[in-house]
């Protein structure tokens, strides 16, 4: 399955299984990550500010609380790797919405990955086989307000803060990957949802916490006509994808790769379904679906319709989106709300 670099089915040094490091391995996405990877013949590095969970498979995993805005403990982390997945997000305010000159974001977006490429060109160079792989999580948004459909050769023009951070720490891994360095990608990422996959892990996204107000009794709120599109994708679909680009990683070196469902859905039609969900849960009607004006500091991206064609990264890996949208959404609810009482 692999293409020759280090994957869940090479080896790493020595004949033993490949040390994947993950960094934010106690987030969203790093937590789903982890416990797919935790069932492939890999040893794990699991590091984040706090202590992340055990993972659920055979797989053995170091767990390590380390401040990754220091390079020096991140230099710790990965000078032994074979692969590294970048999975931190700054959520110090809980939102995207970030300017960019703020330094705390700016240490977590751009600074991780950036410390974790110069601790990788500081190793000698491999006597055999390619250099260790990183993948990094971008997105979909990258692209800038013009296009509504991408599928990877649109040209970027990220038009917030958060955008510009991750632009530039993509044309990190793109420029050490050009010299040699890695063998790195860059997923990029639409809203990903779903429960949390280790203990104490929560999704903030716009699609649970729709589900925590509809569970409330609380009106479900939309911009505009809320004819914005979406394209959802469930987190553990996601973390199919990591585990894929490991798998594949000189043919997916040095590039972007969007993914996604390929199918986008209207805010309007997300918190209707979520609305009835929640009324099909609660014994309840529907709370209403209510369209409000859009705040004063919403962006252009904010109202503007972004949908995913992942065929070229498919044609790559094999992957897809498995899991239907009524089938996550429904998953979802079931991790945020307690089962209701027997009659």
């Amino acid at each position: 399955m692999s293409d020759g670099a280090p994957a869940p089915h090479g080896r790493g040094d020595h004949g033993r299984p490949p040390l994947v490091v993950i960094l934010g391995a106690s987030g969203f996405v790093g937590a789903a990550v982890s416990a797919r990877l935790s069932w492939r013949d890999v040893r794990l590095r699991l590091v984040s500010r706090h202590l992340p969970a055990p993972p659920p498979g055979p797989a053995p995993a170091q767990r390590l609380v380390r401040d990754l805005t220091d390079p020096r403990q991140v230099r710790e982390c990965v000078a032994d790797a074979d692969a590294v997945l970048p999975l931190v997000l700054y959520a110090g305010r809980g939102t995207w919405r970030l300017t960019d000159d703020e330094a705390t974001a700016r240490a977590v977006n751009v600074g991780v990955v950036r410390s974790a490429l110069a601790a990788l060109a500081e190793r000698p160079p491999r006597r055999v086989g390619p250099p260790p792989v990183l993948v990094f999580p971008g997105s979909t948004s990258q692209v800038g307000p013009g296009p509504t459909r991408v599928d990877g050769t649109e040209p970027d023009r990220p038009a917030t803060g958060y955008d510009r951070q991750k632009q530039v720490a993509q044309w990190a891994v793109e420029a050490a990957t050009a010299d040699g360095v890695v063998c790195g990608t860059t997923l990029r990422l639409p809203t990903v949802f779903g429960p949390g996959r280790a203990p104490g892990v929560i999704d903030r996204g716009v699609v649970s916490t729709m589900l925590r107000r509809a569970l409330a009794g609380q009106p479900l709120t939309v911009w505009a006509d809320g004819t914005a599109q979406r394209d959802l994708l469930f987190v553990d679909d996601v973390a199919d994808a990591f585990v894929g680009a490991l798998h594949h990683p000189t043919a997916l070196a040095g590039r972007h790769w969007p993914i996604g469902s390929g199918q986008g859905t209207t805010l309007r039609e997300l918190f209707t379904m979520i609305a009835a969900l929640a009324a099909e849960h609660t014994g309840g009607p529907p709370v209403t679906v209510e369209s409000v004006p859009p705040p004063a500091n919403a962006s252009a991206m904010d109202l503007h319709s972004l949908v995913v064609d992942p065929s070229a990264f498919r044609a790559v890996t094999g992957w897809r989106a498995r899991t239907p949208l009524p089938v996550a959404l429904r998953r979802t609810l079931d991790a945020l709300a307690p089962a209701p009482a027997a009659g």
